[in-house]
């Protein structure tokens, strides 16, 4: 779907899709990105990156691995398992420990390119990415590195609740899944059209229409990132925290990136707070959530490139 991507491709850059499993054998459908001049031969330092909850390659991941493949990485973007062009059924799925497997899959290609060094491989996790590459970080000792922009930590909503909230909740989902085997699939309500609209609706609370002016609209607007997840979904994430053990990444190091005015800082915070150092809190100035999706004026690349080239000096 190249008519689909939400940015122009550098002319210095090459992309290649790609296809491969991960271990669960769901195929995933990835974009490679290199730069154009590269020495054959050379073993190259290497990024996977994951697109925000809900999104797809074609967007915000594509947006860095374009910049970032022109500051001497290889970098794979990829559509997440039961999303986009990957596999797996039913669609729009969604899961903890999947989404954080598709990070290692990333690693487990990457590391088995001629072209790049396996020792030297680190993970960008936009958006709810973020939460599922700490995750694959704390479990994947090959990830040496971790950066996040805008994070999310999806399974953070448990806590929330409270317990009469959460009981209620609980309950609510288990007996939908009794509808949904009946029905013989499970709910899919999509959060945005399935063709750009051509304003923001009225009645959506702000952080609603922040998401809308990006996924809605035609900044960002792709038909196979409409968000929303089967309804049933939301049980495996109050089952599954996703950092809990986001201390053990340590020595490896996290660089955290969020916008001054993102209605998302505190996903940071809190996760640099539970992180054992090396760890480093970078703050956009002016720059609200979904910013740090495509705005190449704001997004700090340059941070990211010395962040990354430092940790894998270190290995």
């Amino acid at each position: 779907m190249s008519e689909y991507y939400i940015f122009k491709l550098s002319e210095n850059v090459s992309r290649t899709h790609v296809r491969y499993k991960n271990r669960y054998g769901i195929e995933l459908a990835g974009d490679l990105y290199m730069a154009k001049n590269r020495e054959e031969g050379r073993k190259y330092p290497a990024l996977v990156v994951g697109a925000p909850y809900g999104g797809v390659k074609e967007q915000g991941p594509g947006v860095y691995a374009n910049e970032l493949a022109q500051r001497g990485f290889v970098v794979l973007t990829f559509d997440p398992s039961f999303k986009g062009e990957s596999g797996g059924e039913p669609r729009q799925v969604s899961s903890p420990e999947i989404f954080s497997e598709d990070f290692s899959a990333g690693v487990d290609y990457l590391g088995t390119r001629p072209f790049v060094n396996r020792e030297q491989i680190g993970a960008i996790g936009i958006c709810g990415s973020g939460g599922f590459a700490l995750s694959a970080a704390q479990m994947d000792s090959r990830i040496k590195a971790v950066a996040t922009a805008s994070m999310y930590d999806i399974s953070a909503m448990r806590g929330t609740m409270s317990q009469e909230e959460l009981s209620y909740r609980i309950d609510e989902l288990s007996r939908k899944r009794f509808r949904d085997f009946e029905k013989g699939e499970p709910e899919y309500i999509p959060s945005f059209p399935e063709t750009p609209a051509d304003a923001i609706p009225e009645g959506l609370d702000s952080v609603g229409a922040e998401f809308f002016s990006f996924y809605g609209l035609k900044r960002g607007h792709h038909p196979n990132a409409r968000a929303g997840h089967t309804t049933t979904s939301d049980l495996s994430f109050l089952n599954y925290q996703l950092l809990n053990h986001i201390d053990t990444i340590s020595p490896r190091p996290i660089l955290f990136i969020m916008g001054e005015n993102a209605h998302s800082r505190f996903f940071s915070e809190n996760a640099y707070a539970a992180a054992a150092e090396p760890k480093e809190l970078c703050i956009v100035p002016n720059a609200i959530h979904i910013d740090l999706y495509d705005d190449i004026e704001k997004i700090p690349f340059s941070k990211m490139e010395d962040f990354f080239m430092t940790a894998f000096k270190s290995e």
